[in-house]
């Protein structure tokens, strides 16, 4: 009897689910399809046999990138060991979505395993109905937790992906491919569109971008002087250039341009000009890019050529896995299934066609040349994918032998052997990895002792810091006490003025005695000095006020007189 059992990976954990009847479940197929969908004839088939949920959502994790490489987990390993009976009467079997994890489970087992057939329905039944095939988890529960996974994978993916820098290189030759295009079809506008107003300037500068700059420096070919000869010599780089186009100008067969017309040719000139300097920035950013990733492929064959060989294969790591064969037919393809269809003639060579080696060699040799290119393209993918600090020394090396072989096609010359040039290759490469080594070390150091002297200087700050708010509390204390020895003169003032004067001139002298005797009140004498000259001033207004009230009273007593 054979007892079948199905493994379940969700985001909440692992499933082991028992299949009942499963003679008549493999023989009536159409009628599984059918069940599936229903949950009550779903569970007449399947139970839930054991149940693992996962710990935490980095368990998770790990468990899904484990069963997604192939590689069986330590989490699983227990599971099935636990759960499924692998000894007894009853014959075991596991089925399994995955071919890949089943044949990771049958090699740590030794048990037989299913995919496909029922075991795919069953699966897919599961998936369907696993929020009420399991006691506990809710729906909602099921989907937050397949969300939250998905997106720390997919994040995980991302971030540790080994071909991301490739990646930067196949988007640049693909941009470098579509500005060509791009650049090329603007400049047939603006020739056609241009010439209809100096159609001259066509057979006179052949280059697009050169044309472009001439169109928006011209404009109306009838302000053309002597004057801007010089600008245009600057644009064309020759003089005889320059003076043909103003010849040109003068008897030209164009018709006038309204200046409208002329600003947006002006405008889509400049467009164009600006995509053409945007071209050129990004091929030298290819270049930085492919001395970084793969110098050896670079030095041996060019920069665009190695770029587009790596975005053909979709990484370098795929083409190093390539032989020889594939990469000399790379781009090729069509031609390949054309010829093998037509039992033709296959193709000698796919981009390696556009590398400079094939190009200069003879035609009964570019077959051969280009089978010789291919195989040291091998080489220098296979170098600058798996060796740890990149350098273009095996690439030079290996265009060496290239040049030596293409001048033995030539003229008979009888190359060097292999193993005495990768000989001096290694040592060379050595010595560049012992230097590039040597430097990374010193710049490691620097930025240690820079993180030190940064970190002594906050420590410094820090300590700054304190004294200084030390000081500030030195420097609130006396400010303090001069408050407090203000508040006290001010509340003796009151009491002061509450009292009779006698008493105020007996204080008043006390005081003044203090004054004298007295060094550090000297806040609390600024109060009563001006105190003092406040009492002056009222007594010297009084002394006025006085004398004129009598003599006012005088008058009136002489007036009353008189009037008797």
């Amino acid at each position: 009897m054979v007892v079948l059992h199905v493994l379940f990976e969700h985001a909440a954990g692992y499933a082991l689910f028992a299949v009942k009847e499963v003679e008549e479940i493999g023989m009536l197929l159409p009628q599984v399809e059918e069940s599936v969908l229903s949950l009550g004839k779903f569970n007449s088939m399947v139970s839930l046999a054991a149940f693992f949920p996962f710990k935490s959502a980095q368990a998770a994790l790990e468990n899904m990138n484990a069963i997604s490489e192939g590689v069986v987990h330590a989490d699983l390993k227990l599971f099935l060991e636990t759960n499924l009976p692998l000894s007894g009467k009853k014959k075991a079997v596991l089925g399994v979505s995955d071919a890949k994890i089943g044949a990771a489970l049958q090699e740590e087992f030794n048990i037989s395993i299913q995919t496909g057939g029922a075991v795919a329905e069953i699966t897919r039944g599961v998936r369907l109905h696993f929020h009420s095939l399991v006691k506990g988890l809710t729906a909602q529960a099921a989907s937050k937790a397949q969300l939250g996974l998905g997106h720390s994978y997919s994040r995980a993916k991302v971030k540790f992906n080994v071909n991301r820098a490739d990646n930067m290189i196949i988007q640049s030759i693909a941009l470098l491919d579509q500005l060509d295009k791009d650049i090329n079809t603007f400049s047939m506008r603006v020739r056609e569109w241009y010439g209809y107003h100096f159609p001259e300037l066509i057979k006179i500068v052949s280059e697009n971008s050169m044309y472009c700059r001439l169109a928006q420096l011209i404009g109306n070919r009838k302000e053309l002087s002597e004057e801007s000869l010089e600008s245009l010599e600057e644009v064309v780089m020759d003089s005889a250039k320059a003076q043909a186009i103003l010849d040109a100008s003068r008897s030209s067969m164009g018709m006038d341009i309204s200046p409208i017309d002329l600003i947006n040719i002006e405008r889509f000139s400049n467009r164009v000009v600006s995509l053409a300097a945007y071209r050129l920035e990004l091929q030298e950013y290819l270049r930085s890019k492919m001395s970084q990733v793969a110098p050896n492929l670079a030095a041996l064959i060019g920069e665009v050529v190695g770029a587009r060989l790596i975005s053909h294969a979709g990484s370098l790591t795929n083409l190093a896995k390539y032989p020889a064969s594939t990469v000399q037919i790379l781009g090729a393809e069509k031609a390949l299934f054309r010829a093998l269809k037509t039992r033709g003639n296959t193709p000698k060579y796919g981009l390696i066609f556009h590398s400079t080696f094939i190009g200069r060699a003879a035609a009964k040799n570019k077959g051969r040349i280009s089978r010789y290119l291919a195989n040291k393209c091998t080489i220098a993918s296979r170098i600058d994918c798996f060796s740890e600090v990149p350098t273009s020394v095996f690439g030079d090396k290996l265009r060496e032998q290239v040049e030596e072989r293409l001048s033995f096609y030539e003229t008979g010359e009888v190359p060097r052997k292999n193993v005495d040039v990768m000989k001096e290759a290694v040592k060379e490469a050595t010595d560049v990895a012992a230097e590039i080594k040597r430097k990374l070390e010193k710049k490691e150091k620097k930025r240690k002792k820079r993180e030190k002297k940064l970190q002594e200087l906050a420590a410094n700050g820090e300590t700054n810091g304190e004294a200084e708010e030390e000081e500030d509390g030195e420097a609130d204390t006396p400010v303090a006490k001069k408050k407090k020895k203000r508040q006290a003169a001010d509340e003796i003032e009151e009491a002061e003025a509450a009292e009779t004067p006698a008493k105020k001139k007996k204080k008043q002298k006390a005081e003044d005695a203090e004054e004298t005797t007295d060094n550090g009140t000297e806040e609390t004498q600024g109060p009563i000095k001006k105190k003092k000259r406040k009492s002056e001033t009222l007594d010297a207004e009084a002394a006025e006020e006085a004398p004129e009230v009598v003599t006012s009273e005088k008058k009136k007593k002489k007036k009353k007189k008189e009037t008797d």
